[in-house]
């Protein structure tokens, strides 16, 4: 029997990248998936190239995307990896309105999505997997608002978890922080900007990385957290190319 039968997995962010790749991973692991995104060509698309995924193209940003997500698949699994593209410039040179969007996208996002698994409730056992970045534990100069906003949704979802101990709801919140993926269009963007910033190619600075994880090696994560709740409980978890480890 696979590990997620029987289970339902929400994706939010699911058409791209990180979030493609749990899609892809929960399924395999017999889950009944729905992926949530913006723009509905690439969900269309990721529908045709993962037989069995539903989709729903929304704003996770409104206000009212969670009781929409929630009323078309009540989640057992929740994993919210949606997010802009951060600046990619020093300090100095950003205006407050590329400085904060990280703040009105990202956090905005979890921070709704956590309140109404808390409101609503989700059923006892489920599990909210929120997809962070190392930049929250180490930090991101060339970046503006982003580590800030990823640290952010570590702190949402360690409040989240004491209000569900607190309120005896039995739901698990999990912060996952994996470091720079080089071939999402997310770690593209940062590569280039790290590269700018530093006077360095692109290529050197990959090389300089240690051991980047794959979008690949995030999803296995998430379906590690998925299938071993118990042992994630409130907790954050580092992910790299040599595998998931708590962070200190």
């Amino acid at each position: 029997m696979l590990s997620l039968t029987g289970k339902n997995v929400v994706v939010i962010g699911g058409s791209r990248g990180v979030g493609r790749r749990v899609v892809e991973a929960a399924v395999r692991n017999g889950a009944r998936v729905l992926a949530v995104a913006r723009q509905e060509g690439p969900l269309r698309q990721l529908a045709n190239d993962v037989p069995g995924t539903e989709i729903l193209a929304l704003d996770a940003t409104d206000d009212g995307a969670p009781g929409k997500v929630f009323d078309t698949l009540r989640p057992d699994i929740l994993v919210v990896g949606a997010g802009a593209f951060p600046p990619a410039a020093p300090l100095h040179k950003q205006s407050w309105l590329e400085f904060k969007v990280n703040w009105e996208t990202d956090v905005k996002i979890t921070f709704n999505f956590c309140k109404a698994a808390l409101l609503r409730p989700l059923p006892a056992g489920a599990s909210v997997i929120l997809i962070s970045s190392g930049a929250a534990l180490a930090g991101s100069p060339n970046s503006g608002g982003y580590a800030g906003a990823k640290r952010t949704q570590i702190f949402i979802a360690d409040y989240s978890q004491k209000e569900s101990d607190r309120l005896e709801l039995g739901l698990r919140f999990t912060a996952l922080a994996p470091r720079m993926i080089p071939e999402t269009d997310l770690g593209k963007h940062a590569v280039a900007g790290y590269s700018r910033y530093l006077g360095m190619s692109p290529d050197d600075f990959i090389k300089s990385m240690d051991s980047p994880p794959t979008a690949s090696d995030v999803a296995a994560a998430v379906i590690q957290l998925a299938t071993n709740p118990d042992h994630s409980k409130g907790k954050t978890f580092v992910v790299s190319g040599k595998g998931m480890q708590a962070a200190a």
